[in-house]
């Protein structure tokens, strides 16, 4: 008999007819010589009902019908008696594909989430996971739709490089010598030349400046791949592994940009209520009891525009008010999470859209702000007027980033600058070694363009849909540092 899958069979209606499904025990209880399997096969959250009477099966198979066995049951659909389902199958066949011994470590009890990461390999057969990847493949389906609807293209850039983009130095190298003995020259560094590609490679930390050479020949691209860091960071909110989605567009201004990265974010918060309301209801209930909620109203309300400028003064407001932050906000340093949340969750309470922050700590390729004339040296101490008409007392870069309830940043963005001159002197200003991206450079001689574009942690996002709080948890397998296991 052809297999229906359990979605399915929860909604027909056609009572009496023969149905087979196969699936996990999820549970089995009896009672006065019936007993009762919930029965899931991963398609929803939701298990389906088998009924069976004990005198029609060998007392061997129903002991065999443990926690965690693969089953396949035939029978007939009935409308069922017990609320909250609509129909379950009285089992006339059942054959057992899988046995599940007593040590299976799923058991109907409650495990802690850092045990769950210990069976990483099993934790996708537990309820919470399971409704996690059906969001995570919904979101994944919420991308490409929207840019495909959008006219743009989907872009391949290389996983392994000999360019750092965010020039933070930690990657991972890429390499086929033998690391017990290594060639080195008089200078006491790695001689490449033996090695596979014949120079020092890594595995990339951002698609974004191939992308940029995507925009300027096709218009529109986005790009939805891993992304790597090496970096010793055991946070909730960091992994060494994780995919980022990285548009990039030609002729678009920081306003547009802005335009986009709103629009984008509300699309796939509107796809997960739509396509994913058994799931979302459940972690709702198990999970964060105010999700749906958060997710309506990013809906309901225009995202925050907020300069650097402003959103430092609005912080210091609140320190002189009482409001006491671990680490410092003075014009000029990198907001911390804690600064970002306030912010979003107190301040305005509704995302915010991050601009103009100072150009110290933000990467080389960030459009300047009018007041920095792209002379080696210059301060552009002229600042620039934003929010309210505060006066920023520094150079700052046409920067974007989406701050979020819960999570912080979600999206880092910016005009990128096409100016061939002014880029060059960011460049020397910063000292910086671009022997590797001449290739990036060359898009600024021949036919440079305003362009513009973001990247977003997919990982984040799913943090934001799904409510959990620890991004470990929304993928998969995660990788961190001492951790590269299943």
């Amino acid at each position: 008999m052809k297999r229906t899958k359990v979605i399915d069979a929860l909604k027909c209606t056609n009572f009496g007819e023969d149905i087979c499904v196969k699936g996990w025990v999820r549970s089995k209880r009896g009672s006065k010589g019936i007993f009762f399997i919930a029965l899931n096969d991963g398609s929803t959250i939701k298990n389906i009902q088998i009924v069976g009477d004990d005198a029609n099966f060998p007392e061997e198979t129903i002991k065999r019908i443990t926690t965690g066995a693969c089953l396949s049951v035939e029978g007939k659909l009935v409308e069922s008696p017990a609320a909250g389902q609509t129909s379950e199958i009285q089992a006339t066949s059942i054959e057992i594909l899988g046995d599940c011994d007593n040590t299976y470590p799923l058991q109907k009890k409650g495990a802690s989430w850092e045990y769950l990461r210990t069976v990483a390999h099993l934790r996708p057969r537990t309820n919470t996971f399971g409704a996690i990847l059906r969001i995570r493949h919904n979101m994944a389906m919420a991308i490409h739709t929207y840019f495909h609807e959008h006219g743009y293209f989907y872009f391949h850039t290389p996983l392994i490089t000999a360019s750092d983009c965010e020039g933070a130095g930690n990657m991972f190298q890429v390499t086929t010598k033998n690391l017990y003995d290594l060639k080195k020259d008089e200078q006491g560094k790695i001689i490449y030349d033996d090695d596979f590609f014949g120079e020092q490679t890594s595995l990339t930390v951002s698609g974004q400046l191939e992308g940029e050479l995507g925009a300027t020949a096709l218009g529109a691209i986005y790009t939805f791949g891993p992304t790597f860091r090496a970096e010793n960071s055991n946070t909730p909110r960091h992994l060494a592994e994780f995919w980022m989605i990285e548009p990039e567009v030609a002729f678009l201004d920081q306003e547009e940009l802005m335009d986009l990265e709103e629009d984008f974010i509300k699309y796939c918060v509107k796809w997960a209520l739509d396509n994913c309301k058994d799931d979302l209801e459940f972690l709702n209930k198990m999970i964060d009891k105010t999700l749906i909620e958060r997710l309506e109203g990013v809906l309901k309300e225009a995202f925050v525009r907020l300069p650097y400028t402003e959103g430092i003064n609005i912080l210091q407001e609140a320190i002189k008010n009482g409001k006491k932050f671990e680490f410092p906000c003075n014009w000029g340093d990198d907001l911390a999470s804690e600064h970002e949340r306030y912010l979003v969750e107190e301040h305005f309470k509704k995302p915010v859209i991050m601009t103009d922050y100072p150009r110290s700590f933000k990467s080389f390729y960030m459009k300047q702000n009018p007041g920095i004339s792209g002379k080696p040296g210059d301060t552009g101490e002229s600042g620039s007027i934003g929010y309210k008409g505060a006066v920023a007392p520094g150079p700052t870069m046409q920067g974007t980033d989406v701050l979020f309830p819960s999570i912080g940043e979600i999206i880092g963005g910016s005009v990128r600058e096409e100016s061939y001159d002014k880029l060059m002197a960011e460049v020397k200003r910063r000292d910086m070694d671009m022997t590797h991206l001449w290739w990036y450079l060359d898009t600024r001689k021949y036919g440079s363009c305003p362009h513009a574009g973001f990247g977003l942690g997919f990982e984040r996002l799913i943090l934001f849909v799904t409510g959990m709080q620890n991004i470990r948890d929304v993928i998969p397998f995660p990788r961190t540092p001492r951790n590269a296991e299943f």
